[in-house]
C-alpha cells in the first residue's frame, strides 16, 4: 500500500519507518525543510535506539521518502496519517491544537480523490469529529473524506519495537464510515497476522483511550511515591513495600518505582489535558483526582533537592554536586519537563555549583538550561564533588563502580533518586547512599 505521515517529529517519523518495514510505500510530510532534508540523508533529530537502522534500511530499500510538499503527498496516497505535535498551550492546561487543524486546512483542499485521514496524535476527546466537520466543509466537490483515529502507545526507547510488535491496535471510526476500517485492516494486516488485537471504536473512544492509559500511569507513579513520603516518615522501605504489591496479580511491579517522578512530553502534559477537557465538558469533577497526581509528582523534585540539602550537610550554598542524567528516561534523549533537569536548576538556585553528565541528552539540555555547567564524562561530572545525584537510571550509571568513583569525588555521598543502586555495594565500598522513600544508608566500613 501506500500512506503518508504528516509530521516528522518522534511519533511520525517512527510511524513512517515502520510503516515501510511492514512493505508499505511511505512518504513522511512536513513543514520543516531542515528536518526533512536530515531524515531524508538518513539521520534523525533525536535519539531513538534502532529507529537510525530502520530508517536507512527503509531508504535504500526505495520504499520511504520525505517531503514538504503538500500537493505531492495528495498525489501520492489516499491513506494518511496525522501524527503531528499537540503541546500544552502556554499557560493553560489544554492542549494546542494549531498543527492539527493546519494539516487538514492545507490537505484536504489539495484531495482529488477520496482519502482516509487517520489521527495518531494525541487529542482531546471531540476533535476527531470536529476535524470531520472541517474537512467535509472544505473538501473539493466529489471528494468524500473519512477522519478515523488510531492513537499511538510508543514507549520512548522502545518504540521501534512497540511499532512493530504493539500490544494492541485501537481504531475510532465515523458513524458513517465506508472504507476506514478496511483500509487500516489491510495496511496492519503483518501485525494482524501476528494476532495483535485490533478493537474498533467510535471516534470519541479512541481518543479516550490514549488519555486514560496515561493517565493510569501516571496515577500509578505518584500513588507509589506518595506511599513512599509515608515511608521517609516511619523509616519504612518502600522498593520492599513495592515489591510485596508487585506480586499481586491485580497490581503488577511495573510503574510502581518510587523517586523523582515522571516527565517527558506525553504523561504531564495529556493529563493536563485531559482535566481541562473533562472541564470543557462539565466532568471537571470526574478528573480532581488528576490534580494530586500532578501535584505529588512535581513535590517529589522539591523533595529530591531537599535530600540534597540534607546530603551536603544540610546546606547547598558552595556545594559542588554532580548530576548524572538530564533526559527525563534512559534510552532516550528528550529533556522535555525533565525532573533531572529541573531539579539540577534547582540546586543551582539553591547556591551548588552543579555539572551535569548525561550519555544523549547533552545537546537539548544545553538549550533548556544554558547556565548549567555540563561534563563529557561521569568522572568529569564528580570530579570533587561532595554529592553525587543519579537523576536518570541510565544503564551507565546503574552499573558504575563505586570503589572506582571514589578517588574522583571529595566526599563519598550518593543520592539515588530512581532507586536504581544497589545500595549494599554502595555502602559496603564506603559510601553514604540517600534514597527517596529509604532510610538513609551509612557506609559499611
Amino acid at each position: 500500500m501506500r500512506c503518508t505521515v504528516f509530521g516528522t517529529g518522534y511519533l511520525g517519523a517512527t510511524h513512517a519507518a515502520g510503516m515501510a518495514e511492514l512493505g508499505h510505500e511511505v512518504l513522511g510530510v512536513d513543514i520543516d525543510a531542515g528536518k526533512v532534508a536530515k531524515l531524508a540523508s538518513g539521520e534523525i533529530p533525536f535519539y531513538e535506539p534502532g529507529l537510525r537502522k530502520l530508517l536507512s534500511d527503509n531508504l535504500a530499500a526505495g520504499r520511504l521518502a520525505f517531503t514538504t510538499d503538500y500537493d505531492a503527498a495528495a498525489e501520492f496516497a489516499d491513506l494518511h496519517f496525522l501524527g503531528v505535535g499537540t503541546p500544552q498551550k502556554k499557560g493553560e492546561y489544554g492542549a494546542d491544537l494549531r498543527h492539527v487543524h493546519a494539516v487538514i486546512d492545507t490537505l484536504v483542499p489539495r484531495l482529488r480523490r477520496s482519502a482516509v485521514i487517520v489521527g495518531k496524535s494525541t487529542v482531546p476527546v471531540g476533535t476527531a469529529a470536529e476535524l470531520g466537520d472541517r474537512a467535509r466543509a472544505i473538501a473539493p466537490a466529489g471528494v468524500d473524506v473519512e477522519i478515523a483515529w488510531n492513537p499511538e502507545f510508543l514507549r520512548e526507547g522502545f518504540a521501534v519495537h512497540d511499532t512493530l510488535h504493539p500490544d494492541r491496535i485501537v481504531l475510532g471510526v465515523q458513524q458513517d464510515s465506508v472504507i476506514a476500517e478496511s483500509t487500516v485492516r489491510e495496511l496492519y494486516a503483518p501485525l494482524l497476522a501476528q494476532r495483535v488485537p485490533l478493537l474498533t471504536t467510535d471516534l470519541q473512544t479512541a481518543e479516550l483511550v490514549k488519555v486514560s492509559a496515561n493517565a493510569f500511569l501516571a496515577t500509578k507513579i505518584s500513588f507509589i511515591n506518595a506511599i513512599s513520603e509515608v515511608c521517609e516518615a516511619v523509616g519504612a522501605d518502600v522498593t520492599l513495600l513495592a515489591d510485596a504489591l508487585g506480586y499481586d496479580s491485580r497490581i503488577g511491579r511495573r510503574f510502581l518505582n518510587a523517586g523523582l517522578g515522571f516527565g517527558g512530553g506525553c504523561l504531564p502534559k495529556d493529563i493536563r489535558a485531559f482535566m481541562a477537557r473533562a472541564g470543557e465538558l462539565g466532568a471537571n469533577h470526574a478528573l480532581t483526582f488528576l490534580r494530586e497526581v500532578d501535584s505529588i509528582n512535581m513535590r517529589r523534585r522539591t523533595r529530591m533537592v531537599e535530600l540534597a540539602t540534607t546530603a551536603c550537610g544540610g546546606s547547598l550554598l558552595g556545594a559542588n554536586v554532580a548530576v548524572l542524567g538530564a533526559a527525563f528516561k534512559p534510552e532516550s534523549d528528550d529533556v522535555r519537563d525533565s525532573p533531572a533537569l529541573t531539579v539540577a536548576g534547582m540546586l543551582q538556585l539553591n547556591g551548588a555549583t552543579v555539572n551535569v553528565y548525561d550519555p544523549k541528552a547533552m545537546e537539548n539540555s544545553q538549550r533548556a538550561f544554558p547556565t548549567l555547567s555540563y561534563a563529557t564524562s561521569v568522572a568529569e561530572a564528580c570530579q570533587r564533588a561532595d554529592a553525587v545525584l543519579v537523576l536518570t537510571e541510565w544503564r551507565e550509571f546503574v552499573e558504575l563502580d563505586p570503589v572506582d568513583l571514589a578517588g574522583t569525588v571529595r566526599a563519598k555521598v550518593v543520592v539515588d533518586g530512581r532507586n536504581c543502586l544497589d545500595v549494599n555495594r554502595w555502602a559496603g565500598a564506603g559510601w553514604q547512599v540517600h534514597c527517596l522513600g529509604r532510610s538513609a544508608t551509612s557506609p559499611s566500613r
